[in-house]
């Protein structure tokens, strides 16, 4: 089920001036590199977290809506842990979701009425299912036949967590400094330091 993106954050969680004051960098020469350095740095926190952290855009492709019931040998377990027929919506926080679309089984893509689903806002990754008392439409035998396109992140870049912008930084100033894939070093010793990545921990995506 893969994930496309639709729509790239319009700003980055941290701005050039943050960037700038927290290098100490008083001239515009590397400005170009380290508004590079900072969406590299936002994409990195994004892979380990599972979030979208400033508002984007995506699209979950799918064959088919999901089954009623969990199959195959892990059923059971599943069971336990998940209804059998929502689908999934990763990258959190969600906003909204925007659109269900399906091919029926003529061929022709319709959009599914809100009125036919829930959504769980409450569950991080948040979930999708069919409202009380309805079920998925039939589609095509075909693939990529359910798109579900919605947009999510905490908003702008003044409601990301502190503690994601904190992170952003430290890695920002790594990557400035260091610039190779290896770093030679002429003295001392280096050693990391298990706070940074630990500013990330409250924010781990646990997949369902």
């Amino acid at each position: 089920m893969p994930s496309i993106i639709v729509t790239q954050p319009a700003t980055e969680p941290v701005s050039l001036i943050e960037a700038k004051a927290h290098l100490r960098v008083d001239h515009p020469e590397d400005d170009a590199l380290i508004s590079a350095l900072i969406s590299s740095a936002r994409m990195h926190a994004e892979t380990i977290t599972r979030r979208a952290l400033v508002t984007q855009q995506w699209k979950l492709v799918l064959d088919s809506f999901p089954p009623l019931e969990p199959q195959g040998l892990l059923s059971s377990v599943l069971s336990a842990r998940r209804s059998g027929f929502e689908i999934v919506l990763q990258h959190p926080p969600l906003q909204a979701v925007n659109s269900v679309k399906y091919i029926d089984a003529t061929g022709i893509q319709l959009t599914l009425a809100s009125t036919e689903y829930i959504v769980d806002t409450v569950s991080e990754p948040a979930r999708l299912t069919p409202a009380y008392g309805k079920s998925w439409p039939n589609t095509q035998t075909q693939i990529n036949a359910v798109e579900v396109t919605f947009t999510c992140g905490y908003g702008s870049a003044e409601t990301v967590p502190a503690g994601i912008k904190s992170w952003l930084l430290v890695r920002i100033g790594s990557l400035y400094e260091h610039r190779e894939e290896v770093a030679l070093l002429t003295r001392g010793s280096v050693a990391p330091l298990p706070f940074v990545d630990s500013l990330l921990d409250p924010f781990l995506t646990r997949s369902f």
